[in-house]
């Protein structure tokens, strides 16, 4: 076993602390990999705080992972000892099914199903640690290769945001010729306009205010449509192919559906806790698509990673340090972060 320095809460209403968690020794085909950063996304506050039901306590959360190899099994073929290497939302699934076979290991069909990062049970039988901590041990199948150009802090973040707007955008056709809006541009959404300004698409941004216009231009969009704004909603009646939807509240999806073509798409990619009320009409009498997107498998994952630094696409972050967490926590409740949070491991 390893001992590792770790921040963990104890309950829904706790602060988190500092802790020491033991990870296992590799197995033949695992590896451990020493954390360097790790992202704080939306979803780790959802569970840690029980919004999204009961979760397994001491919770160490994390699943935006990226660090440096320092221990391989005996069988291990894909990584070496100094790798650069990243960990998402999941850390094993069966392998053998038809949806892990086709890689969307995140779908694993088995009744042990996907195990998640954290808040899991593992094939040890022990609750998963995530990436607030100095280190873990997972199979190599479900660890993929950071580029070289990718520095880890900014590479950390693309395991959860990055593959979570680039799977919907790249199943929907976004490309050239085609009219995409992103809804939202905070941490999930600012990956999303970099994504589809690279991928060819004429982007556009929809958020309330005008208030991250500059950035939504920066960032390869052509236009911000601000909905606080009189006569928004209107001029943007049936202009785009696809929108992605990365709002986790006041998700108003008849106004979006009225927003796409005919035949159009809306993907949602937020998880809003209360349930979402729109007219079957809306998508009907036109053929319109509204679609559910959830992260992507390993191959997939690893793709959005190659593309990132190859078109030099990074998320914004602001790193800081393990005694912030908590601060850092109620800002994106908030919204008082811009854009992404990114701890330092070595801080613990």
């Amino acid at each position: 076993m390893t001992t590792v320095k770790a921040y963990a809460m104890d309950g829904p209403t706790s602060s988190f602390h500092p802790v020491t968690l033991e990870r296992r020794e590799p197995g033949p085909t695992e590896i451990y990999f020493e954390i360097k950063y790790a992202g704080i996304c939306h979803s780790d506050i959802h569970t840690g705080r029980g919004e999204w039901g009961p979760a397994i306590y001491p919770l160490t959360p994390g699943h935006e992972i990226a660090g440096i190899v320092t221990k391989i099994g005996t069988d291990v073929t894909k990584f070496a000892v100094g790798d650069r290497v990243g960990v998402g939302c999941f850390v094993d699934s069966c392998g053998h099914c038809e949806t892990c076979q086709a890689g969307f290991e995140q779908f694993c069909q088995t009744d042990g199903g996907t195990i998640w990062t954290y808040n899991n049970l593992g094939r040890d039988g022990l609750p998963t640690a995530g990436g607030y901590s100095q280190g873990i041990t997972v199979e190599q199948d479900y660890v993929c290769r950071i580029p070289d150009s990718l520095g880890l802090d900014v590479a950390a973040p693309i395991m959860c945001a990055g593959i979570t707007l680039y799977s919907p955008l790249t199943r929907w056709g976004a490309g050239p010729g085609k009219k995409v809006a992103i809804v939202g541009m905070g941490g999930l959404g600012h990956m999303g306009v970099q994504i589809a300004a690279a991928l060819g698409a004429e982007t556009h941004v929809i958020s309330r205010t005008r208030s991250k216009e500059a950035d939504a231009l920066r960032f390869g969009a052509v236009e911000l449509h601000p909905t606080s704004e009189d006569g928004t909603w209107d001029s943007m009646r049936g202009v785009f192919d696809l929108i992605v939807s990365t709002l986790s509240d006041g998700v108003e999806l008849d106004d979006l559906l009225a927003c796409v073509k005919p035949q159009g798409v809306v993907a949602v990619v937020g998880l809003p806790e209360q349930r979402q009320d729109f007219a079957m009409s809306s998508i009907v009498q036109q053929q319109k698509i509204l679609a559910g997107s959830n992260i992507g498998g390993i191959a997939k994952t690893q793709e959005v990673l190659d593309f990132c630094a190859e078109h030099n696409i990074a998320p914004q972050i602001e790193v800081i340090s393990g005694d912030k967490i908590n601060e850092a926590w109620d800002n994106v409740v908030d919204a008082k972060v811009r854009y992404r949070y990114v701890i330092d491991t070595a801080t613990f």
